[in-house]
């Protein structure tokens, strides 16, 4: 499954499903439509039954933070990111540089010296639509979790698409070691 905001990624989640697909996966990816629906069930209920139900797991972190149900709730992307972490699904994470360089620039503003998080005034820009996109980051990263005892934590970080292209083949062109890791 790919887990990723849509809008302003089209052309470059086509690419990913084309890479994916002529590797021989099934991919699921909501732009596509590719992921079995439930035609009584919400676009979120189906966005977090694929991500139950998937083998693998790719998620794409932009500083787009994604559609949300309600104002104030996580965005549909950042439940699939917890959903995946949570069920330990077998997973990847991409992370665009200005997300990863972002979350450095605003630490000193987001949290007190004692390391609970502060209440911030933030207006969307065209790096970060959400402040919370550092948090789906920080998930991803599983930040607040020891170095020692951080597994599953490898988040990618990539500037152009032909960058993310590359990890993306340099991690899926092996479908027979995806399924020993599986």
């Amino acid at each position: 499954m790919v887990s990723s905001p849509i809008y302003g990624i089209e052309g470059f989640l086509d690419q990913i499903y084309a890479v994916l697909t002529e590797y021989g996966y099934e991919v699921w990816m909501s732009h596509k439509g590719t992921f079995p629906v439930s035609p009584r069930g919400t676009a979120f209920d189906n966005c977090l039954e694929a991500v139950e139900n998937c083998d693998a797991f790719l998620g794409i972190i932009t500083g787009r933070y994604g559609s949300g149900i309600a104002p104030g709730e996580p965005s549909i992307t950042h439940q699939e990111v917890l959903r995946a972490i949570k069920l330990d699904k077998l997973r990847w994470f991409l992370v665009h540089h200005h997300v990863a360089i972002s979350r450095q620039l605003l630490k000193q503003f987001r949290f007190k010296k004692n390391g609970t998080p502060k209440r911030l005034n933030f207006k969307p820009t065209p790096i970060l639509s959400d402040i919370r996109v550092l948090e789906m980051y920080e998930a991803a990263i599983r930040e607040g979790i020891a170095l020692p005892a951080r597994t599953a934590n490898w988040v990618q970080q990539y500037v152009t698409e032909p960058d993310a292209l590359l990890y993306i083949e340099s991690q899926f062109r092996d479908p027979e070691r995806i399924r020993k890791l599986l």
